[in-house]
C-alpha cells in the first residue's frame, strides 16, 4: 500500500481529539443543529444525490451506449470510484465537524481554496438548476388543461390552418420551443425576458426559501415528501407503461446489451461521468450534512445503503422511461404504417380494412403487380420500430419533447401529466436543498456574512440574490444560457474538486490518521476495498476520466444547438459555433473554481513567508460552525 504522506506541521492544534469530540458533542447538544432522526438524514441525502440526471441523462446515455451495455461500466464505476469518494466525504464531515471550508482549512491552511471552489460550483449550478425547476412548474401549472395544451398545434392569424412552425415542427415542439422558451435563433439575440418564466422563476425561489429558511430544520421536514413522492410516482409510471402497448419493446431495448460498446473508451468516460455526477460529490453540501450527525454514526453503513439506493434509482427510473419511449415508438411506428396504409388504400380504392400491418407487403406486391404505373408514382414512409427507439433527446428535451409527447397520447393525459411534473419537481427541490446548504455554509465558515445577522435574513440574501441573476435564462436566449452553465458549471470543476479531496485526506490529512478516525467513529478500521480505492485506484480514475475529457474537449469544436424555423433542414435542430466572447464565459464558469484552489493556496505560502508566524497562526483565521441556522463559534 501507499504510505506516503506530506508535512503538515500543527495539524493536531487544528482538529479536536477523539476525547474532546465527545466533549464537543455533549456541550453542543442543544446549540447546534442536528438530524431529528437517521431517516431524516437518510432522506436527505438520497434526495440530494438522486436528482432530475437520474431521470433524464442515465436513460439517455444507456440508449447512446448501447443499452445494458452502458450498465456494466455504470455499475463497476459506481463501486470503484462513486462510494469510495461518498464515504471519505461522510467521514471527514463527521470527523471534523464542519462545513466544506472549514474541513479543508482544518487540515491544512492552504486548503481552503477546496471549499472555496465547492461553494463557487454549488452556486453556479443552483442558478440554472432552479431555471429547470421554473420550466416544470410552467408544464405542471399548464397541465390542469384537457386537451394539453401541446397536444395540437395553435390556429394561425385568419384561422385558416395551422401556425407555420408548429405544422412543419410538432405540438410538442411548438410548444416547448416557442410557447415555453420563446427562443431566439442565437445565443447573441438574447431577447426580452419572458413574464410567464419570471413569474415560475419567482415561485421557484420562493419556494426554496420558504424549505430553506432555517437550515436544516425545515429541509428535514420537506424531504419526507420530496425524497419518497418521486419513487411513488415512478412505480405508478411503470405500472401504468406497463399495460400499454408496446412499452416491452423500449424495456426489451433498454436492457439489450450491445456488447461492442464495452470496447468504446467513450462509454466508459461517459459512465465515470455519469456516476460522479449522480452522487452530487465535491459540492460540499454532504460534508455538511455529514457534520450534523452523532460523531459515532455509522458513516461507512450510510455511505453503502445511500450507494445502493443512487444505483438502483438510475436503473430503475430508466426502466419507467423506456417503458413510456417503446409506448411512444409503438404509437409513432403504427401511425407511420397507418399512413402507408392510407396510400396504398386510397391508391388503388381497395375496401377499408383491407390492408393491415400483417399483410402489407403482400398487398404491395398484388398492387404493384395490378397496376406498375400507378404503384410506381407512390411515396411510402420508412417505417422501423428500432429507429423510432434509437430517438433519443439528451437532457430537458427528454422530459418536456419525448415525455410530454407520450403522455398526450394516453388515456387521461392531465393526470399524468401533473404526476409527472410533480415527480420532477421534487426531484429538483430535493437536490436544491444540498446546493444551498453547499453555498450559505462556507459564506459563514469565511465570516463574510456577519454574525449578528439572522438566519432567515441571510438564506433570504442568497436566494434573492441568485434569482436576479438567474433572470438571464428567462430571456429569449435563456436555454443557450443555461445549456452553456450545464456542459461547464459542473463538469471539470467537480473532477478537480474531488481528486483534490481525496488527495487531501489520504496524503495531507494522512490515510493512517484518518484509519483510526473511522475506527473512532464506528468501531472497526476500514477494510482493504477502502484502503486500495482511496490511496490508488479512485484517484487513478479521476485523473483518466480528466484526460480523456479534456482531451475531446480541446480537439472538438465547440457547438451548441439552436432552434431555427428558417434552418433549410428544419425541425431537425442545427449546430453552430459559439460567438468568440463566449470563450470568457467559459473561462469564467470552469476556470474561475478550479483556479481558486491554486490561487489561494499560493496567496497563503506567500502570506506566510512574509509574515512571522507563531504556533496557531495558519490557514484559519477563524472558523465557523457548519450550519445555516445555528449560532457561529470561532476556533482560532
Amino acid at each position: 500500500m501507499v504510505k506516503l504522506q506530506l508535512p503538515n506541521p500543527g495539524l493536531d492544534n487544528r482538529i479536536p481529539s477523539h476525547s474532546e469530540l465527545e466533549t464537543i458533542e455533549k456541550e453542543e447538544a442543544d446549540t447546534r443543529p442536528k438530524w431529528d432522526n437517521k431517516a431524516q438524514y437518510m432522506l436527505t441525502c438520497i434526495g440530494f444525490c438522486v436528482g432530475l440526471g437520474n431521470v433524464w441523462r442515465f436513460p439517455y446515455l444507456c440508449q447512446s451506449h448501447g443499452g445494458g451495455a452502458f450498465m456494466i461500466p455504470f455499475l463497476i464505476l459506481l463501486v470503484l470510484e462513486g462510494i469510495p469518494l461518498l464515504h471519505l466525504e461522510f467521514a471527514i464531515g463527521q470527523r471534523l465537524r464542519k462545513g466544506s471550508v472549514g474541513v479543508w482549512s482544518s487540515i491544512h491552511p492552504t486548503l481552503k481554496g477546496v471549499g472555496i471552489a465547492a461553494m463557487l460550483v454549488s452556486f453556479l449550478v443552483g442558478l440554472y438548476y432552479n431555471t429547470i425547476i421554473a420550466w416544470v412548474m410552467w408544464y405542471f401549472f399548464n397541465s390542469f388543461q384537457e386537451p394539453l395544451p401541446w397536444s395540437d398545434c395553435p390556429l394561425n392569424a385568419n384561422s385558416t390552418g395551422y401556425v407555420e412552425e408548429c405544422a412543419k415542427s410538432s405540438p410538442v415542439d411548438y410548444f416547448w420551443y416557442r410557447e415555453t422558451l420563446n427562443i431566439s435563433t442565437s445565443i447573441d439575440d438574447s431577447g426580452t425576458i419572458q413574464w410567464w418564466l419570471l413569474l415560475c422563476l419567482t415561485c421557484a425561489w420562493g419556494v426554496l426559501y420558504v424549505c430553506t429558511i432555517r437550515g436544516i430544520e425545515t429541509t428535514g421536514k420537506a424531504v419526507y415528501v420530496t425524497s419518497t413522492l418521486p419513487y411513488v410516482v415512478l412505480t405508478i409510471f411503470l405500472i401504468r407503461g406497463l399495460t400499454l402497448k408496446g412499452s416491452v419493446n423500449g424495456i426489451v431495448y433498454l436492457f439489450t446489451p450491445n456488447v461492442t460498446e464495452l470496447a468504446n473508451p467513450v462509454t466508459w468516460l461517459d459512465a465515470g461521468a455519469q456516476v460522479f455526477y449522480s452522487f452530487s460529490l465535491a459540492f460540499g453540501g454532504l460534508i455538511s450534512f455529514s457534520s450534523y450527525n452523532s460523531i459515532h454514526n455509522n458513516c461507512e453503513k450510510d455511505a453503502v445503503i445511500i450507494s445502493i439506493i443512487n444505483g438502483f434509482t438510475s436503473i430503475y427510473a430508466a426502466t419507467v422511461i423506456y417503458s413510456i419511449i417503446g409506448f411512444r415508438a409503438t404509437e409513432r411506428y403504427d401511425d407511420c404504417f397507418g399512413r402507408n396504409i392510407l396510400i396504398l388504400t386510397n391508391a388503388f380504392d381497395l375496401p377499408e380494412g383491407n390492408v393491415t400491418q400483417e399483410n402489407f407487403k403482400q398487398m404491395q406486391k398484388w398492387c404493384n403487380m395490378t397496376d406498375p404505373g400507378t404503384f410506381v408514382g407512390l411515396k411510402f414512409e420508412t417505417c422501423n420500430l428500432e429507429s423510432f427507439l434509437t430517438d433519443g433527446v439528451e437532457g430537458t428535451g427528454l422530459a418536456f419533447i419525448v415525455f410530454t409527447e407520450a403522455i398526450t397520447k394516453m388515456p387521461v393525459s392531465p393526470l399524468w401529466s401533473i404526476l409527472f411534473f410533480i415527480m420532477l419537481f421534487c426531484l429538483g427541490l430535493s437536490s436544491m436543498f444540498g446546493n444551498m446548504e453547499g453555498v450559505l455554509v462556507p459564506l459563514q465558515d469565511l465570516n463574510i456574512v456577519p454574525k449578528k445577522w439572522p438566519k432567515e435574513l441571510v438564506t433570504g440574501l442568497i436566494c434573492a440574490g441568485s434569482y436576479l441573476l438567474a433572470f438571464i435564462f428567462v430571456l429569449n436566449s435563456g436555454n443557450y444560457w443555461l445549456a452553456l452553465f450545464d456542459s461547464f458549471a459542473g463538469s471539470i470543476p467537480l473532477l478537480i474538486i474531488a481528486f483534490c479531496e481525496m488527495f487531501s485526506v489520504v496524503y495531507i490529512y494522512g490515510i493512517d490518521r484518518f484509519n483510526k478516525d473511522i475506527e473512532f467513529m464506528i468501531g472497526h478500521k476500514p477494510n482493504i476495498f477502502w484502503q486500495a480505492t482511496w490511496r490508488v485506484i479512485s484517484p487513478l480514475i479521476m485523473l483518466v476520466i480528466f484526460f480523456f475529457y479534456f482531451v475531446v474537449k480541446v480537439n472538438e469544436e465547440l457547438l451548441y444547438i439552436i432552434w431555427d424555423p428558417n434552418y433549410d433542414q428544419f425541425p431537425k435542430s442545427e449546430r453552430v459555433g459559439y460567438p468568440d466572447w463566449v470563450y470568457a464565459i467559459i473561462v469564467i464558469l470552469a476556470g474561475v473554481p478550479c483556479l481558486v484552489i491554486p490561487v489561494f493556496a499560493i496567496y497563503k505560502v506567500i502570506r506566510n513567508c512574509c509574515q512571522e508566524q507563531d504556533g496557531h497562526q495558519g490557514l484559519v483565521i477563524s472558523v465557523s460552525e457548519p450550519s445555516v441556522n445555528g449560532d457561529l463559534k470561532n476556533h482560532a
